[in-house]
């Protein structure tokens, strides 16, 4: 091996360790906050009090048993409540907004470029806005206290259309769905078994943002929903905060804290294998 081969491949070997440095830092940065939730969920209300320690606080079965069995929240009934929202606002927001994308991209009719148009507009308008309207048509009609009224908004997501549109104009073959028409096949069929499938890992990617968005507001919930029966998580850790400072306790609060990240990381889990080929293949056109 000559000396400029061989200092090449030195080059090489540091820069490579040096990425892979960075990104263990990355890692360990993301990592710390989660890892000290745990440790501060271990602890007492008094050890919490006192000068912050990275050690094992022995206090976890404790504060668990402690927040589940809270007299003032019912913690189970609001993870159950979180849960029904947010996997229904997943579910429905990633299939209509594929099954719109999919009418934009695959049909020609005279008013498409300006319905594609609106809803690019429409995702220009936070959210805010729209919610005062919404919220007072929500109690003139007495639909409050419905988890319903909190899902079926949730499916226009014009940010998700986009993403899909995005998408499907990389990865799906007009020639497919034209040949799936000549052999006879209904457009719902064609859809539901040949692009659905073909979309998944960008199903998948919306389908955690859609759920980790869902399962963490605070705003609409907490102007619609009243009754202790139908409150959602960050409702919840909201009311812990804002307890009685003599029955206040902190090791309680973090525990709910850990508990109500913990849904989010098994979403996550099932659905991280699709995350990066789902990033990566709609934002590169084939």
């Amino acid at each position: 091996m000559s000396k400029k081969n061989k200092k090449a491949r030195i080059q090489l070997i540091l820069l490579r360790t040096l990425a892979y440095a960075f990104i263990l830092l990355l890692c360990a940065m993301c990592l710390f906050f989660f890892v000290m939730l745990i440790l501060m969920s271990s602890r007492s209300n008094s050890q919490l009090q006192g000068a912050f320690s990275i050690s094992w606080g022995g206090h976890f079965l404790q504060n668990l048993r402690n927040a589940w069995t809270d007299a003032s929240i019912n913690i189970p009934r609001g993870m159950i409540n979180s849960l029904i929202v947010a996997l229904s606002s997943a579910l429905l927001t990633t299939y209509f907004s594929a099954l719109t994308a999919y009418a934009i991209h695959v049909y020609d009719f005279k008013l498409k470029n300006a319905i594609f148009t609106f809803i690019m507009a429409i995702m220009m308008i936070p959210s805010q806005v729209s919610a005062v309207g919404f919220i007072q048509l929500a109690y003139k009609f007495g639909l409050t206290n419905k988890l319903w009224l909190l899902i079926v908004p949730s499916i226009a997501a014009p940010v998700v259309f986009f993403y899909m549109k995005q998408y499907l104009e990389s990865v799906l073959p007009m020639e497919m769905v034209e040949a799936a028409r000549i052999d006879g096949t209904s457009e719902f069929r064609i859809f539901n078994d040949i692009v659905l499938p073909i979309m998944k890992p960008a199903v998948a990617v919306q389908m955690i943002f859609s759920f980790v968005g869902s399962w963490n507001n605070y705003f609409m919930p907490s102007l619609l929903l009243t009754k202790a029966e139908y409150k959602t998580v960050p409702i919840m850790i909201a009311q812990l905060r804002s307890a009685d400072y003599s029955k206040f306790d902190m090791g309680k609060v973090f525990m709910f804290i850990l508990l109500a990240i913990l849904p989010v990381m098994v979403v996550y889990s099932f659905l991280s294998k699709s995350i990066i080929k789902g990033v990566t293949s709609g934002s590169v056109k084939g």
